[in-house]
């Protein structure tokens, strides 16, 4: 009865929402809910300020789900990077450098010896028609108040950039990544 009414519960939550479980001392689940803090969202926007898309963020237990859904873009592959300020001003300058609290500051790329700063992620591919849709992870960033990774909700905020070009992953500053071509300030959902 109680794993129906659980069940009942879980697939009543909105649709990506995260659910905890908890048990008592029998093992037996006895409540579900939806973690608060745990989504947040970026509209993307082009350096005219035309909404491009949206990038969703969850939050799970190891780290951070990015899902990134983007038109405009040239087709071929294309740096993406977590911002250290939540603002998005063309050319995109104002969400300032990357994601990057540690001391001492670590390098730039996911393939740096000395790296990844906090605010690397893998690139997305557009297709032809401009169009890009992808999931990425990171276990150095997060939304939730507690956990691993370096929070995004501090007083500055935080934003998401996709670059003209693709990142390298290793050579300094941002891979070679080029200009800011979308960007979005994340906010909780």
């Amino acid at each position: 009865m109680r794993t129906a009414a659980l069940a009942a519960l879980i697939l009543a939550a909105p649709l990506g929402a995260c659910v905890s479980v908890t048990a008592n001392d029998y093992g037996d689940h006895v409540m579900a809910r939806a973690v608060p803090g745990d989504f947040g969202e970026a509209t993307l926007m082009n350096a005219s300020g035309a909404r491009t898309g949206r990038a969703v963020l969850t939050q799970g237990a190891t780290g951070l789900l990015i899902r990134i859904e983007v038109s405009g873009l040239t087709p071929g592959w294309h740096g993406v990077h977590i911002h250290s300020v939540g603002q998005c001003a063309a050319p995109f300058t104002s969400a300032g450098a990357h994601v990057n609290h540690g001391i001492p500051a670590k390098p730039h790329g996911l393939l740096s010896a000395g790296g990844p700063d906090d605010g690397d992620l893998p690139n997305i591919f557009a297709a032809s028609d401009g169009t890009a849709t992808a999931e990425l992870f990171t276990t150095r960033a997060r939304i939730a108040s507690e956990g691993p990774g370096e929070w995004l909700w501090d007083a500055d905020g935080s934003a998401i950039v996709i670059h003209a070009n693709p990142d390298d992953h290793a050579s300094q500053p941002i891979g070679g990544a080029g200009d800011r071509v979308v960007c979005g300030v994340m906010a909780a959902g």
